[in-house]
């Protein structure tokens, strides 16, 4: 899993192949009871993300769009990126950001073209930062994620550690709003169904070997939960005031373990948020925020 600064250099400019999806309402709602939604079954407001009948009018929840490029999965846990080889079970979600250009709508398919940004080396490992535009059937571009991802054993090979210093400090102060969640035990293979087949979530001899005694959850499972929590207490469940949302994947969460969000608002259109795990009082999402359309 070794590599050199001029072959992590190379990887800079990498374009993957164009990943296309296809989804319909019931991939919305599949996703949307993935992530815990709803809060409420009975309250119209969380009904409509689940129900496609729903009085309201069913919408999709903002950070639906996480999954255009979920493909990305199936090249990453096949453990090699041009000649680079690793071992997918020492891959780990570093960041991740969604910004939405165009309203989500309930279904179509999506053509994503992904490339390699950036590469950092941490020393105990690598981060390869990947910028996914994504775009309609006529050509608009309707979201655009980055992800960052960690590569534990993988650094040390000299390059530049990237950026440095927090950034989406809560204030201090307490929080303007706050939401507990517990998740199921199956939460992480509820959400698998989505696409994310990494076995790090569903198979304990493999997460053993990634150096967990048992499956963890997702990342944007948390992310979901959180982007969840923000669109309910700052957008009045209106996915149409959600422009964007960025979180650091500070620690891991086991499925089960119970999600607090805390949330400040810094502005009309800036939330600064957090999340951790209230059974071991350790955060597990940082540096988070999302902004608002006004």
């Amino acid at each position: 899993m070794s590599i050199t600064k001029s072959q992590a250099d190379q990887l800079i400019g990498h374009e993957f192949p164009m990943l296309t999806y296809t989804y319909t309402e019931r991939d919305a709602v599949l996703y949307a009871l993935g992530i815990g939604a709803p809060l409420d079954w009975v309250d119209q407001e969380e009904l409509q993300f689940v129900y496609e009948l729903s009085t309201r009018g069913f919408k999709v929840l903002p950070t639906f769009a996480v999954l255009y490029p979920s493909k990305m999965i199936d090249i990453l846990v096949g453990g090699r990126i041009g000649d680079f080889e690793f071992n997918p079970m020492m891959l780990v979600h570093g960041e991740q950001f969604l910004q939405i250009v165009r309203p989500i709508q309930p279904r179509g398919t999506i053509h994503c073209h992904p490339r390699i940004t950036q590469v950092h080396d941490k020393g105990s490992g690598m981060v390869i930062v990947t910028e996914t535009v994504c775009r309609d059937e006529q050509g608009e571009v309707v979201v655009v994620n980055e992800s960052s991802m960690f590569i534990r054993g993988a650094g040390g090979f000299g390059g530049d550690r990237g950026p440095s210093g927090e950034v989406n400090v809560p204030p201090d102060r307490q929080p303007d709003a706050v939401v507990e969640q517990k998740t199921l035990p199956q939460q992480a293979l509820l959400y698998r169904l989505s696409g994310d087949i990494n076995p790090l979530h569903a198979d304990p001899m493999m997460a053993a070997l990634g150096g967990f005694d048992r499956p963890i959850l997702h990342g944007l499972c948390t992310f979901g939960f959180a982007g969840r929590a923000v669109l309910k207490h700052f957008c009045g469940n209106d996915p149409a005031r959600f422009k964007s949302i960025k979180v650091r994947f500070a620690r891991h969460v086991f499925p089960g373990e119970t999600l607090v969000t805390e949330m400040w608002q810094e502005t009309e259109q800036r939330i600064v948020f957090r999340c951790k795990v209230a059974e071991r009082n350790e955060i597990v999402l940082t540096q988070a925020a999302v902004e608002l359309n006004s």
